[in-house]
């Protein structure tokens, strides 16, 4: 049974003096789940965030927290009434109160904030240190009390800027896999702002993927790798190239690496032009192949190697072998294509004269994966 409707984000402008940075923005977050900004610097994903707590106006549309209305053009609930909790990049702890007494900050006037500060520093696993400082934690032990201090008024809604940047790579990965327990233990809805896919896809139910101001999908992470809506989200969720094909059947094209057949239809004309996507998992070893290609790079990954290879005509491709299989780059080796479920873009011109400009037509996508 789905969620009832908790944040909803119609028609958003908002930005900074005066100038919108994010333009025509719609969203929605059930209770209970989490979402993530995902995007470059510079996309309007901060700015999106700072609009929902409350520090950036809205310019157009407006901003709907439990169904009220908490911005609008021209009107702004003070960031204090939102009952929205923040944890910031640099977590802001205060330096000369303990773990325990940063955790109760902002429940210091309730009676049972003993009760709830010991239950919050059991869920953050930082039970046998209440009474340490900030300084004398590490960065992860500092993050999961800024969390900890933001979950105990117990918001609506919490929002998470950056939380892991300040972090080394692998305690990024492991405190990510935490929050999304801890957040999911609580039952608290949350937005992340993040530039990392792998920390999105760790943490988050939704993510939306921002171009400059502008939302291109918000959906599942699975729908952002298998059904990007257009070329941005997929080139830029997970890796992959781009070839150029045309169009046989609706499940069908032709390219430089021989005709492809998917497991989903278009209804683009037959004969026209399009982008195939090709994932390093599309391409597979295959040394008796008489598809060849160069390898041009090499990057060990450990039970893997990713070699990112050149097809005669240039084009390049990414493929995923078995860690044993060792190729010095500048060495011929043949590929096969296992693409079953392929995903296609129309073209803003033709591979030649004689192939068609694909009309805006409608993509269908079968179910079968």
């Amino acid at each position: 049974m789905s969620q009832p409707l908790l944040l909803n984000l119609r028609d958003l402008a908002c930005g900074y003096q005066g100038q919108s940075v994010v333009q025509n923005l719609n969203l929605h977050l059930n209770a209970g789940d989490i979402g993530c900004l995902l995007g470059s610097s510079g996309c309007g994903k901060t700015t999106t965030l700072r609009a929902i707590a409350g520090f950036e106006p809205v310019h157009q549309g407006e901003i709907q927290l439990g169904g009220e209305i908490i911005s609008s053009a021209g009107f702004t609930l003070a960031p204090e009434k939102r009952r929205i909790g923040m944890v910031f990049q640099d977590y802001a702890l205060f330096p000369h109160l303990s773990v325990a007494d940063n955790i109760a900050f902002g429940i210091r006037k309730l009676p049972d904030k003993e009760r709830i500060t010991e239950e919050l520093l059991e869920l953050v696993n930082l039970k046998n240190l209440g009474k340490r400082f900030p300084h004398e934690l590490s960065g992860g032990q500092q993050q999961r009390v800024a969390l900890a201090r933001a979950l105990a008024p117990e918001p609506q809604l919490l929002l998470l800027d950056e939380p892991f940047s300040n972090l080394d790579g692998e305690l990024r990965r492991k405190l990510s896999h935490e929050v999304r327990d801890i957040l999911k233990a609580r039952g608290t809805s949350a937005i992340l702002v993040t530039h990392d896919q792998e920390e999105a896809f760790a943490v988050s139910d939704h993510v939306g993927v921002f171009k400059e101001g502008r939302l291109e999908q918000w959906d599942t992470p699975y729908n952002l790798y298998h059904e990007p809506l257009t070329p941005y989200v997929a080139s830029f969720i997970g890796q992959g190239y781009f070839i150029r094909g045309q169009l046989l059947s609706p499940e069908s094209v032709q390219t430089e690496l021989g005709v492809l057949q998917g497991n989903r239809a278009y209804t683009w004309p037959t004969g026209c032009a399009v982008d195939v996507l090709l994932r390093p998992d599309d391409i597979v070893y295959a040394p008796d192949s008489n598809l060849k290609a160069r390898i041009i790079g090499k990057t060990f990954l450990g039970a893997s190697t990713l070699y990112r290879l050149q097809l005669p005509t240039g084009s390049q491709l990414e493929s995923i072998f078995p860690s044993h299989v060792d190729h010095l780059p500048g060495t011929e080796v043949g590929i096969r294509v296992a693409a079953e479920h392929l995903v296609m873009f129309q073209t803003s011109g033709s591979t030649a004269a004689q192939i068609p400009h694909c009309e805006a037509g409608v993509r269908r996508f079968s179910t079968s994966h």
